[in-house]
């Protein structure tokens, strides 16, 4: 098989797993729930940008590799700003997660905000699809930090 429809194969495979993380969240939120994902009611920015969120998670099994993700947004914007990530181990015990990462100094500050967290499983065979185990959506008070 030529390189360029290689390319094509994988470029379609991804953009149908991006659309499946899209639209599975709230059906996989509430499929299982002794899974769960919660956020901390507070969250930092510092005056460089860096941003600090944190919160916690319970999930159980997996067949391939799970991740705890969070995200930020603020204001009107529509656009959010992924907070780093974490490998989740999925044995039924409660655990937390924080994250860290860096904005544009300014992008963020002190005052509301809403954070999705995500615990997600990439499983399948040849093609890794997601499987959500659990999703949370919160607002938030960033707080100097």
């Amino acid at each position: 098989m030529p390189a360029s429809r290689v390319r094509r194969v994988l470029g379609t495979a991804a953009g149908a797993a991006l659309l499946l993380c899209a639209a599975v969240p709230s059906a996989g939120a509430t499929a299982e729930p002794f899974e769960r994902v919660t956020v901390d009611a507070t969250g930092k920015v510092a005056p460089d940008g860096t941003l600090t969120l944190s919160g916690a998670y319970r999930c159980l099994g997996g067949s391939g590799p799970v991740f705890v993700s969070s995200s930020l947004q603020q204001g009107d914007s529509r656009v959010r700003k992924g907070v780093g990530g974490s490998v989740a181990i999925c044995d039924g015990a409660h655990r937390t997660w924080t994250h860290t990462d860096k904005a544009e100094p300014g992008r963020f500050r002190p005052g509301q905000a809403r954070v999705e967290a995500t615990v997600m499983e990439l499983s399948g065979g040849r093609l890794l699809l997601p499987r959500f185990h659990a999703v949370r959506q919160q607002r938030i008070t960033l707080v100097k930090g």
